[in-house]
């Protein structure tokens, strides 16, 4: 029996793919969150309808047909995307619509009376909004935007349908020509796992560096 981690280096090579693309939906789905968050409380009524529809035609359809459209029909319109960009403009779409929501709920959990307590103090609603609001919400918004970051690397595994070459399509290809099924998926798992526990730790210490001093 051959050892399994004859087939780490093959694998490894997709890692890198994967956390590019990590890190650039990410990015993408990070400012799309504000924007529609934003968007969704805004007094503006067709901006408003904008910002609702595109978050529930996201979250209410599925990432993998997401994904086949952009790569599949779009080229049928003219439309041509590699396959890394496919992957990055969809994950970030798709997590940016999950994104808004924690968003606009951490924005509207902040009391009344600390928009009642800026206006008191003569500030506008802009400034209200970006230096009392927003940096409370911030700190409710960190946890469940960590959740979300672990997701979309884990759904970072779907892009293998579309040909680029990341960590779940390298596995699926060892496995296609070599047939060591347990050990190749063992170490998928194990590497999606090594990828998604630093960046748990990483968000728990965030969220304790910036309550430090705060009840």
């Amino acid at each position: 029996m051959q050892p399994p981690f004859d087939i780490l280096p093959a694998l490894l090579r997709g890692v890198w793919v994967t956390l590019e693309l990590t890190f650039a939906a990410a990015c993408l789905a990070f400012v799309i969150s504000f924007v529609v968050g934003f968007g969704r409380m805004s007094k503006h009524l067709p901006l408003k309808i904008l910002a609702a529809a595109y978050t529930e035609f996201f979250r209410g359809t599925s990432l993998l047909v997401q994904l086949f459209w952009v790569y599949f029909v779009l080229p049928l319109l003219h439309v041509n995307l590699t396959a890394l960009q496919s992957g990055i403009l969809i994950l970030g779409l798709h997590f940016g619509a999950y994104g808004s929501e924690v968003v606009r709920s951490a924005m509207m959990a902040i009391a009344v009376g600390q928009t009642e307590a800026g206006i008191v103090l003569n500030m506008k609603r802009s400034q209200i909004r970006w230096r009392i609001i927003l940096p409370q919400a911030f700190m409710i918004m960190i946890p469940t935007f960590g959740n979300n970051l672990i997701e979309l690397l884990k759904a970072t595994a779907l892009v293998s349908l579309i040909t680029l070459k990341d960590l779940m399509f390298q596995g699926t290809m060892i496995q296609n020509t070599t047939m060591r099924t347990t050990e190749t998926f063992g170490l998928v798992l194990m590497i999606y796992f090594c990828l998604a526990y630093p960046l748990t730790l990483g968000v728990r210490w965030i969220e304790r560096r910036i309550t430090v001093g705060r009840a």
